[in-house]
Parts: C-alpha cells; sequence; structure tokens
C-alpha cells in the first residue's frame, strides 16, 4: 500500500532527527572535555582582562564604529548624489570610488593608510585610531553610496515634480523631500552596514597602537598570548561583539518590519 504524502514527510522527519542524534551522540563521546574546557572556557584565568576590555576595548570599538560610519555616511550620500548627477566626470568619480573600495578588502585599506600614507606623507603623522576611522570610513562610503543611491531612485519622482510646480529649486526638494524619503526606505541596510563596520573594526588590531587605542579583538588576541587560557579569550571577545551587534540586529529587525507594514 503505498504511504500518503503525510507518512512520508513523518517518515523523513523521524530519521532526520534520528541522524542528528546518532551524530550529536558520537561527537559528545568523542570529545576531550577536560582539554575544551581548559582551551575553551577557562574563565577563571582571564581576570586580568577586566575592567580594561570593556573601559577601552568596548569603548574604542564603538568609538571606531560611530565615527567612521559618519564619515563613510556623509561621503556616501556626496557619492550617491554624483552618480546620479547629469554632469559625466562626478558621475565617472563617483563610479570608480565605489568600484575601488568596494572590491578591495577592508584588511588593505587599513594597511594602506597604517604604514602607506606615512610613508608617503611624512608631514600628515595622523595619530593610527584617525588612521582606523578614515580607512574604514572610506571603504563603508562605497558601501552607504550604493544603498543610499536605491533609496534616493526609489523615491517617486511626482514628489520631485511636485515640488518643482510650486517653485521650489531642486537642491531644496531634494534636500527636504527626496533625502528625508530616501532615509527612512534604507534604515535597514544602514543598520546593518553598522554591524558590519562593528566586525571591520576588529581588522584595526594589524596596525599596532598603544594600551588606550585597544579594541576589543586587540584585547582578544593579547590574552591568547599572556594568560595561558586557550582561546577563552577570543571567545569573551567574541561575546562582547554580540553585546554590540544583537541589539542592532533587532533594530534592523523592527524597521524593516515597519517598512512592510507601511507598504501595505
Amino acid at each position: 500500500m503505498a504511504m500518503t504524502t503525510s507518512q512520508r514527510a513523518r517518515i523523513s522527519k523521524i530519521i532526520q532527527i534520528a541522524v542528528f542524534v546518532v551524530v550529536l551522540a558520537v561527537l559528545i563521546l568523542a570529545a576531550d572535555w577536560p582539554q575544551i574546557r581548559s582551551s575553551f572556557f577557562a574563565f577563571e584565568k582571564i581576570g586580568s582582562m577586566f575592567p580594561d576590555l570593556i573601559l577601552v576595548g568596548l569603548k574604542n570599538t564603538i568609538f571606531y564604529t560611530v565615527i567612521s560610519f559618519a564619515f563613510g555616511l556623509v561621503l556616501g550620500l556626496l557619492l550617491a548624489l554624483m552618480k546620479m548627477a547629469s554632469f559625466a566626470p562626478y558621475r565617472w568619480f563617483a563610479t570608480g570610488f565605489i568600484e575601488f573600495f568596494r572590491g578591495v578588502p577592508a584588511i588593505l585599506v587599513l594597511l594602506a593608510f597604517g604604514f602607506g600614507v606615512p610613508v608617503a606623507f611624512p608631514e600628515s603623522n595622523w595619530p593610527q585610531p584617525v588612521n582606523i576611522m578614515v580607512a574604514l570610513g572610506l571603504v563603508s562610503a562605497a558601501y552607504i553610496a550604493e544603498t543610499l543611491r536605491a533609496g534616493l531612485q526609489a523615491v517617486p519622482k511626482g514628489q520631485t515634480e511636485a515640488a518643482r510646480s510650486l517653485g521650489m529649486p531642486a537642491w531644496r526638494a531634494m534636500v527636504t523631500i527626496v533625502i528625508p524619503q530616501a532615509f527612512r526606505i534604507v534604515l535597514p541596510p544602514l543598520t546593518n552596514e553598522v554591524i558590519l563596520l562593528t566586525k571591520d573594526s576588529s581588522l584595526a588590531f594589524i596596525l599596532g597602537m598603544s594600551l588606550t587605542q585597544y579594541e576589543i579583538t586587540k584585547f582578544g588576541r593579547e590574552g591568547i598570548t599572556a594568560l595561558g587560557a586557550g582561546i577563552t579569550p577570543l571567545i569573551v571577545a567574541g561575546a562582547f561583539y554580540l553585546v554590540i551587534t544583537i541589539p542592532l540586529s533587532l533594530i534592523a529587525r523592527r524597521f524593516e518590519g515597519s517598512s512592510a507594514r507601511q507598504k501595505r
């Protein structure tokens, strides 16, 4: 007698559960739990990371992220407007900038600003945190520009035409009508960009910095060699990134839900 669709689905589900339980049991029985604990969960050895991990590392990570995002947002908006401009050289410059910084890994941009710029321009002598924030801001601007361009183009053209018919200059219509609506449209992807930028700030450790400039990953990396706690310091550092990114993810989902309700 042939099985019905629901019966086949039930049997398939039982098989999947059984396979999952068997694999999980094998992993549990085969694991060296004392070694796992000493390598991953030696929390009793990381006390010296505090309170600097919070007062210095977490603070600097947030600071680098906020300033880089603010710089990237302003530059990204300018690039988005340039890419939509009727003047061809503006479009060429914006397109070249966006494609370059979207195509080059962020770590190379950080290395260029941390080591290349001081060699090419010795008189600049920028502090390392400034190099970090400018480099991350440039990379962020390339992504934000494309996001904002999509948002600007999503605003109905009738909005601008109505404003122009009332005698409003084009620049004022853009500033007071189009850009505010575009920002409401792109709030969810902009929030996601903040999350990505927060994680990209972890690359700053490659440049070397003083203790007062450490971010979260730098504390985790130093803890591996100094504390003899395996990779527990990195696990703790990862937890602090989650403290930042999980609330941002919730905010992004709320924005997405609000946008979906407005469309309906």
